[in-house]
C-alpha cells in the first residue's frame, strides 16, 4: 500500500545569463528575439505552453481572419508571403509565425511558466523563477526533490501580451443557467449550435464575428450591447479603413480624422444607431487612444443585423435557469451563452514591484503595472534603461505596435549588451 504524499524538497539552480530573458513566445516575444538576433544579441525565450503563439493556436475560433491587411500585421524583418490574401486566416498567420521562428532560428524553452520575476538591486539583475510542473499522476512513495530554476539577467523583456487570460464577468444567476456557458476562447465553430438560440455577450470584433459564424451554421444569435460601439466598414475608398486612417493621421489631428471616418462610415453602412448600436460621443481613434477600446471593422455582421438574422439586445442583468433577463426588463430563453468579453494580462501576478526606478531623472516608488494591467509608464519611456526591463506588446496597438516596441527594445538592449558581453562573470 503506497505511503501518503510526502512534502517535496526543493533545490534552486541559478543560471546567470549575459543575454536578455524574454517571457512569452507569442508574436511579441518572437519579434523582439528576432530583432535582437539581427543585432547579434542572443536571447532566451521562456514560454509556459507547449508551442509558439498559444492564444492563436488554441484559443481562437476557426473562421478567424486578421482584421487588418497583412502589411499592418507582419512582424519585423520578414513580410508575409505575397501569395497570401489581404486578410490572412488564422492558419495562414500560424504558418507565418512558425516560418518566422525557423527563419531567425528561434528556439523557445517550452513548458516554462515564470512564477516570479523581481529585480535584485544589489546585483543589478532580474531574477526570473520557474518551477517545473509534475506530469506524473502516480502517488508519491517518498519525498520528491523538485528543482526550481532561476534565470538571472541584466535584462527582462515582458512579452506575454495584453491577452493572456480570458475575462469572464460575474453575472447574477450564472450558476443556475442550465445551458452551456463558455468564453470566446473556447468557441471554435457554430456547427454544434444549429437551430439553437445563442446569447453572445459583447459587441466587439470577436462578438460580431462569432454572431456571423453562428448565422452561417443555422443558429439564432442575440448580441448583448452594454455600451456604445463604433462600427466602421473594413474598407473605404478602395482600400482598408485602417490604412486610410494611418495615412490621414500623418497630416491631420486625430479628431479631424475621426470626423472623416464617421462621415464615410455613415455613407457606406448607414446609421448604426437604428439597429441598437449607439456610437460613443468620442471618435473611434480618440476612444482607442484614451481607453484602448477598439472600433469594430465590419466583416458582415451589420448586414445580418439589418436583415434581422442577428438580434441586438440590452445589457444582461442576470441569467435564469433557461435564459436571461435584461436591464430593460425583457426576459428571453437561450440554449447557450458565449462571453465575448475579451482578455487581460497576467503580468501583475508574477512580475513583482521594484522599490524604485528613474524616469527623466525623477525617482519613482511604485508597482510596475496599474490595476487595469497596463505598464504605468508606457513604452518606450516606461521602466526601461537603468533597470533593464522592457514591455513589448502592451501599447494597445496590436501587432503593428508590438513590432515597433520590439525594434525599439532591441536597439536599447544592444547598446549595453556589447560591453557587458565581455564580462567573464556573466556566462551563457
Amino acid at each position: 500500500m503506497p505511503m501518503s504524499a510526502q512534502p517535496s524538497r526543493s533545490t534552486r539552480r541559478i543560471s546567470i545569463m549575459r543575454c536578455p530573458i524574454i517571457v512569452g513566445a507569442g508574436p511579441s516575444g518572437l519579434a523582439v528575439a528576432a530583432s535582437l538576433g539581427r543585432l547579434s544579441v542572443p536571447s532566451i525565450i521562456l514560454e509556459r505552453s507547449d508551442g509558439i503563439a498559444d492564444l492563436w493556436c488554441h484559443r481562437t475560433y476557426d473562421r478567424l481572419n486578421l482584421h487588418l491587411p497583412k502589411p499592418f500585421c507582419q512582424l519585423p524583418h520578414l513580410p508575409f508571403p505575397a501569395h497570401l490574401p489581404t486578410y490572412p486566416s488564422k492558419d495562414h498567420f500560424l504558418d507565418y509565425l512558425h516560418r518566422y521562428a525557423d527563419h531567425f532560428s528561434l528556439r523557445p524553452l517550452f513548458g516554462c511558466t515564470v512564477t516570479d520575476a523581481r529585480f535584485d538591486e544589489a546585483a543589478s539583475l532580474w531574477r526570473s523563477s520557474r518551477s517545473p510542473s509534475s506530469s506524473s499522476s502516480e502517488p508519491l512513495t517518498e519525498p520528491r526533490e523538485l528543482e526550481v530554476v532561476e534565470f538571472a539577467s541584466p535584462w527582462l523583456v515582458v512579452a506575454t501580451g495584453e491577452n493572456a487570460e480570458p475575462v469572464v464577468p460575474e453575472i447574477k444567476g450564472a450558476q443556475a443557467f442550465m445551458g452551456s456557458l463558455l468564453h470566446s476562447s473556447e468557441y471554435k465553430s457554430g456547427v454544434e449550435y444549429r437551430g439553437k438560440r445563442v446569447l453572445v455577450i459583447g459587441c466587439g470584433n470577436s462578438g460580431m464575428e462569432i454572431c456571423v459564424d453562428l448565422c452561417d451554421h443555422g443558429a439564432m444569435p442575440f448580441m448583448s450591447v452594454r455600451s456604445g460601439v463604433h462600427v466602421l466598414p473594413r474598407e473605404m475608398l478602395g482600400t482598408s479603413t485602417f490604412g486610410v486612417a494611418m495615412r490621414l493621421l500623418k497630416w491631420l489631428p486625430t479628431r479631424v480624422v475621426d470626423r472623416f471616418l464617421l462621415i464615410m462610415a455613415k455613407m457606406i453602412i448607414g446609421d448604426t444607431e437604428k439597429y441598437g448600436l449607439k456610437r460613443p460621443k468620442m471618435g473611434p481613434l480618440e476612444l482607442k487612444n484614451k481607453t484602448g477600446k477598439t472600433p469594430v471593422l465590419d466583416v458582415g455582421a451589420l448586414s445580418l443585423i439589418k436583415a434581422g438574422k442577428i438580434k441586438t439586445v440590452q445589457e444582461v442583468r442576470s441569467l435564469t435557469s433557461n435564459g436571461a433577463k435584461f436591464v430593460d426588463g425583457e426576459e428571453m430563453a437561450f440554449d447557450s451563452v458565449v462571453f465575448a468579453t475579451g482578455y487581460k494580462t497576467n503580468v501583475p501576478f508574477w512580475l513583482k514591484a521594484i522599490s524604485s526606478f528613474h524616469f527623466h531623472d525623477i525617482k519613482i516608488d511604485t508597482d510596475l503595472f496599474s490595476a487595469e494591467g497596463k505598464p504605468k509608464l508606457p513604452f518606450p519611456n516606461g521602466c526601461s534603461g537603468e533597470n533593464g526591463i522592457y514591455f513589448v506588446g502592451f501599447t494597445g496597438k496590436g501587432l503593428l505596435g508590438a513590432s515597433a516596441d520590439a525594434i525599439e527594445a532591441a536597439l536599447r538592449i544592444s547598446q549595453r549588451w556589447t560591453s557587458l558581453s565581455k564580462n567573464r562573470d556573466l556566462v551563457l
